[in-house]
């Protein structure tokens, strides 16, 4: 991938930091090969920071020539000047911008390990509060803070510790969705990582990075727009980390497939049979809550109203004779909480942060671009290159195709076909070239086109015909480009054309 460029840099760049000189990676320091003012130049450099010796490891690491330099790298974005250290540091410290996504157990490692490892313009999401449950592992919570907004509290508690002059940090948080921001709000970060626990939230800030990506009319990408994604994520003793280079690496959605869909229950078995302890769980908080407070929403972070539904959970239970309703449970199944351990974030976030490092400052490779830690049987790690898809719906600009049989296939069967594992979109609006076929909204135009829903797809397209279906996967003007193909009817043995083909 090309550098960005040496021009000066303007406010839209991903990364604002000039493209740098190639260096010599095979000379030493300060070798023979080196010139005495560099030398002299990278001393003087290590001796200006001795006094702040917050800085002299990251100094020292930018000062040295690698064996490694990132130039080389398949997922490069610049190039490694270890004379161009204190200019570096200058960028990381005065200029870099950060954005942390999720304040949660990874989201505090990742807060720490990046205001620890130099930069200081940082931003931080989340809009979930405090609980009393998350105090064992997200260290940036006091009990005092309960109820509190998770990004606040933790940019007021690293702004505390990191007072003094020679550590001060500007941390912006935001009480907000990841969607609730705009294409701009991000535009004006270098780095986005990604602490979160939510797949649709992880899809939307994946195709918004993929988005702000340029494309020019020859197919290349812009550098300047490259907004490099660290996305982490962990689930008790496992992990993952990856380094996702929009239009140029495999996206989150090319790996949508590894992860299972979200499990729901069918409402008969929940009201009905119930066999499991989480079907009671679901049975309270969907049935019986709304059935008992009509006019109070459920709050999932209230411990009142989470103790009320484990007993009516609990007491449902005892009806069929289903035991393991636990408090815990409750939050689990209610919450979608999945088993967090804090050393497995702590691993996680390093390698988050330590390739957000290597991606703003050049000092070495970007991992390519898959990592995977396994701590339940052991302790194992394994590095792979995730490859791209060529038919992702996100980052592939090709045309994806469908075979129908048009007299069968409704439009509703088409958008659960579009929703289910093959597709995995969540509400999808589809259009032709001349029409809305179906609007998820607004109300009147959903209202307008849901007849359409009972309607075979031979009434309303035509064989070969282009449809685009947008979703909230996608973001901006991205689209799924869909082409319709009615299989050939077959009538005595014998292939017919279809009415379509033969007007």
């Amino acid at each position: 991938m090309a550098s960005p460029s040496a021009s000066p840099p303007s406010p839209s760049l991903a990364h604002k930091k000039p493209k740098l000189s190639h260096p010599d990676t095979t000379a030493p320091s300060c070798s023979l090969a080196t010139t005495s003012s560099s030398c002299a130049m990278k001393t003087n450099t290590l001796h200006s920071v001795r006094g702040n010796q917050r800085h002299w490891d990251l100094t020292r690491l930018l000062s040295h020539r690698t064996a490694f330099p990132a130039e080389t790298s398949t997922v490069a974005l610049g190039e490694f000047d270890p004379d161009a250290a204190q200019d570096t540091l200058s960028f990381l410290q005065d200029e870099c911008r950060v954005l942390i996504i999720g304040a949660g157990g990874l989201g505090c490692e990742l807060l720490k390990n990046v205001v620890l490892s130099g930069f200081t313009k940082v931003d931080i999401i989340d809009m979930d509060t405090i609980d009393v449950s998350n105090l064992n592992r997200q260290f940036l919570f006091r009990a005092t803070d309960v109820g509190k907004s998770k990004a606040e509290c933790a940019a007021a508690f690293v702004r505390t510790r990191m007072a003094s002059e020679d550590s001060k940090v500007d941390i912006t948080p935001h009480f907000k969705k990841v969607q609730d921001m705009d294409a701009d709000f991000y535009r004006q970060f270098h780095v986005i990582l990604s602490g979160l626990d939510n797949i649709e939230a992880r899809r939307y800030l994946n195709s918004l990075v993929v988005s702000l990506a340029e494309v020019d009319e020859d197919g290349d990408v812009d550098p300047s727009t490259i907004i490099p994604l660290i996305d982490g994520g962990t689930e008790g003793l496992r992990g993952q980390a990856r380094v996702i280079i929009p239009r140029i690496t495999s996206c989150f959605e090319c790996s949508l497939e590894t992860f299972p869909p979200q499990k729901s229950f069918p409402m008969c078995t929940i009201a009905e049979t119930p066999r499991q302890a989480a079907h009671c769980i679901a049975y309270a908080f969907i049935v019986l809550w709304p059935r008992e407070f009509p006019e109070k929403k459920l709050d999932k972070d209230s411990p009142e109203h989470m103790q009320w539904v484990y007993q009516a959970a609990k007491d449902r239970a005892e009806q069929f004779g289903i035991s393991g309703v636990t408090y815990s449970l409750t939050l689990g199944v209610v919450k979608n909480i999945i088993p967090a351990v804090a050393s497995t974030n702590a691993v996680v976030s390093a390698m988050c942060v330590s390739e957000a490092l290597k991606a703003m400052s050049y000092c070495s490779r970007l991992m390519n671009n898959y990592h995977m830690h396994m701590g339940a049987t052991g302790c194992y790690s394994h590095t792979f290159q995730y490859d791209r898809k060529s038919d992702c719906v996100v980052c592939s600009s090709q045309q994806k195709t469908l075979q129908v049989d048009p007299d069968a296939m409704t439009l509703q069967k088409l958008i659960d076909e579009l929703c289910g594992d093959d597709f995995r979109l969540l509400k999808p609006s589809i259009s032709s070239a001349n029409a809305n076929l179906f609007m998820q909204g607004p109300p009147a135009l959903r209202a307008a086109t849901s007849p359409n829903l009972a309607k075979p797809l031979r009434e309303l397209v035509k064989d070969g015909e282009n449809l685009t279906v947008t979703d909230a996967v996608f973001v901006g003007d991205m689209a799924l480009s869909l082409q319709i193909i009615f299989k050939p009817t077959i009538k005595n043995g014998v292939e017919k054309p279809t009415p379509m083909e033969e007007d």
